[in-house]
């Protein structure tokens, strides 16, 4: 590879299972719908991105109507430009069965030190999924 040229780097598609798999490891994603993002934590569950949020969040009101939203993670290195990213798109809803609830309040634990006593799941209807890996230098 010679000064200012880039690595090669091909863009290949993962498996649903897999893609589920690297989004339930990562530690921090974001949350897409029309109003202001927050932050959320998340766990992989049957099928489900399980987000806890806060009193107010604008996600609350979303899911409250089964509103479509979108979850995206990924993990980059921007010295290799390798990594993955995932994107779940699908309508948002609140946990509200008293077991799972407890049990969401258990294992996730806020990044942030506030209330956070809501619980959203993400129903993952549409998986975008891609894994980008290294090739040969450009010449």
């Amino acid at each position: 590879m010679t000064a200012g040229t880039a690595p090669r780097v091909c863009m290949v598609g993962l498996g649903r299972d897999e893609a589920l798999k690297l989004l339930a490891q990562a530690p921090l994603g974001r949350v897409v719908f029309s109003h202001q993002a927050l932050p959320a934590i998340l766990v992989e569950a049957n099928g489900y991105i399980v987000i806890r949020t806060h009193t107010g969040a604008a996600l609350l009101g979303r899911a409250a109507l089964s509103e479509v939203v979108a979850y995206e993670a990924d993990d980059l290195d921007p010295r290799t430009r390798t990594g993955w990213s995932v994107v779940v798109t699908g309508p948002a809803s609140p946990v509200s069965d008293p077991s799972d609830l407890t049990r969401y309040l258990t294992v996730l634990t806020p990044w942030v030190g506030t209330e956070m006593e809501h619980v959203v799941q993400i129903r993952a209807d549409i998986v975008t999924r891609y894994r980008l890996v290294g090739g040969e230098s450009g010449s």
